[in-house]
């Protein structure tokens, strides 16, 4: 396929749109008829991002979610290959929604919404892609369960306020999944409890990044957790655990043999915030255990080989992860943020570093720094934000996972961001 980064959209995609716009014209003419039952709000916004990197990066949705700078590739005459200044104007981020309340179910409230963008990107046009598909029923004595896709419980209550698309990716869990949620609220508590399935945002093993890994060990996705509110204040914790299937069965010295293998990780999370006027403070800290389906640094490698049949044992790799962000003003605003994200190792020794699945398994400490400031209005905000991202790669040891030998790899990247709000 050419790599045709500046093509306009697919026409099927436009006819996509003009179906959906046509739909939703159709279904608030209709409002009036069915407003007894059914309420609809429309909503979205147009959103430009220019952006300059000083070297390449790993990132996604090309270059415009953004996370660490690649290592130095040296050449046949030692100059960095990666030492390539980059950047950029998208759109595609631009995203349209609706929000839905229906009929009750009983005593349970009814509510629905699908948020859709352009961020399907495939080097030849954009393409749309869910965001949100969920429904909800909210019981007046506290329960409340949520079926379909909406953000993942890691992601959380809290989020940093950043202008960059990546809202604090890597140190910030970021994935939106298929679950079902159940919570339960009493007075300032929320418990919550959430069975999470992959499909946009997946693990990586053998096979690179798939969903097989989980649909074939059958066991969903689990996270609880606890939130406290009390007026500007909101403090939680979480548990999540992953039990994935790397392999079915195992090619060994010409012959064919079914497997029984299974890596399973559990990760920590606490997370607190305060707003109040114009001060806005936030941090998340992570026991993080192979969490590349969030985007995070992480993942998990071969421990161990059976001799007969090739079958393989695994251990994850750990994380401590923490960011902060202030964010101060009304009409303009200035944010800081900061991340760092160490590597911990493994609990157990390592095969190979060709046999360790994840991303930046190679990094030891990871640094960002972002600094913004912004203009904003009730439908439009427009801005710049300028961030420092230090990525320490070294070599890893394979009797406990840990990196070593380390050197610092550095890209600054600015961003100028426009947004119409309607």
């Amino acid at each position: 396929m050419p790599d045709d980064r500046n093509a306009i959209i697919h026409p099927k995609v436009m006819q996509k749109l003009l179906f959906i716009f046509a739909s939703i014209f159709l279904i608030q003419s209709s409002v009036n008829a069915q407003q007894k039952n059914f309420t609809y709000k429309f909503y979205g916004f147009v959103r430009g991002d220019l952006y300059y990197n000083s070297r390449n990066n790993v990132e996604a949705v090309d270059g415009n979610f953004y996370l660490y700078p690649l290592d130095k590739a040296p050449d046949a005459t030692g100059k960095d290959m990666n030492a390539n200044p980059n950047g950029s104007f998208y759109t595609f981020t631009t995203r349209f929604g609706l929000d839905a309340t229906g009929p009750n179910v009983g005593s349970a409230k009814t509510t629905a919404k699908v948020e859709v963008d352009l961020g399907g990107f495939n080097l030849a046009h954009y393409t749309l892609r869910i965001r949100h598909a969920y429904v909800n029923m909210d019981w007046d004595k506290g329960s409340s369960l949520l079926l379909g896709q909406t953000w993942h419980p890691l992601f959380g209550d809290v989020m940093p306020e950043v202008l960059n698309l990546n809202t604090g990716g890597p140190f910030q869990p970021f994935n939106r999944s298929a679950q079902l949620r159940y919570q339960y609220k009493k007075n300032k508590i929320t418990l919550t409890a959430s069975a999470v399935y992959q499909l946009m945002y997946l693990s990586t093993g053998p096979n690179g990044k798939s969903e097989e890994y989980l649909k074939n060990g059958v066991i969903p996705e689990l996270f609880a957790g606890i939130t406290y509110r009390n007026n500007g204040f909101l403090g939680g914790f979480g548990i999540e655990m992953l039990s994935l299937k790397p392999r079915l069965n195992s090619t060994h010295e010409g012959k064919t043999y079914k497997v029984s293998e299974r890596v399973t990780s559990v990760s920590l999370m606490a997370q607190a915030q305060y707003r109040a006027d114009k001060l806005f403070l936030a941090g998340k800290t992570l026991l993080a255990s192979n969490q590349t389906h969030t985007a995070m640094l992480g993942g998990y490698g071969v421990s161990s080989v059976d001799p007969a049949t090739g079958e393989q044992e695994y251990t994850p790799s750990r994380h401590s992860t923490t960011w902060l962000n202030a964010v101060y003003g009304t009409n303009w605003k200035g944010n800081l943020f900061m991340g760092y994200s160490k590597n911990l190792g493994t609990t157990d020794k390592l095969v190979s570093v060709d046999r360790f699945y994840g991303s930046g398994v190679n990094i030891d400490q990871l640094l960002s720094v972002f600094a913004g400031l912004s203009y904003n209005l009730p439908h439009w905000k427009a801005g710049v934000e300028g961030s420092v991202t230090t990525a320490w790669y070294g070599d890893t040891d394979l009797s406990n996972g840990k990196v070593h030998n380390t050197h610092g790899v550095t890209n600054l990247r600015i961003l100028g961001l426009l947004v119409y709000y309607f």
